[in-house]
């Protein structure tokens, strides 16, 4: 009685004004979509694909800035990062004999992995150390 038949008529369950008036939300979130949450979910799936994939000889650089080498990743939440220098950059061992510098670090903390090693040039580096300390050994 108080509510006129015109009124109550006008009131459908899908009216084209509501969809024109929510055309451009939608459209924004179709931006944001495929700007922003798209990219941004492809790099977090990279990240953790190179993450699975740390070998031991892997260079690596932490989430605090240290750049060490990947020594052991024989747990999955866990790799153990030597961040000494080696022979072959100049220094940081000692004398005495190969002392290095071991810390263990969570996978996650991980931001990148600057280096891959070869493994014939890994092996034929190991075989120019084995040959260069057996040399140092015999001039003593």
């Amino acid at each position: 009685m108080l509510i006129s038949t015109a009124y109550a008529q006008g009131t459908g369950l899908f009216d084209q004004n509501a969809l024109i008036q929510f055309l451009p939300l939608i459209l924004i979130f179709v931006v944001f979509y495929f700007l922003l949450i798209r990219p941004q979910q492809r790099k977090a799936k990279e990240h953790k694909t190179t993450l699975d994939a740390l070998r031991r000889g892997d260079r690596v650089v932490t989430g605090g800035g240290i750049i060490g080498t990947v020594v052991r990743a024989d747990n999955p939440d866990e790799v153990t990062v030597d961040i000494t220098e080696s022979e072959a950059s100049g220094g940081g061992r000692s004398q005495r004999g190969d002392s290095s510098v071991r810390v263990r670090v969570v996978r996650s903390t991980i931001t990148s992995v600057l280096a891959k090693p070869d493994p014939a040039a890994a092996r034929e580096a190991v075989k120019q150390r084995e040959e260069a300390r057996a040399k140092a050994g015999a001039k003593d």
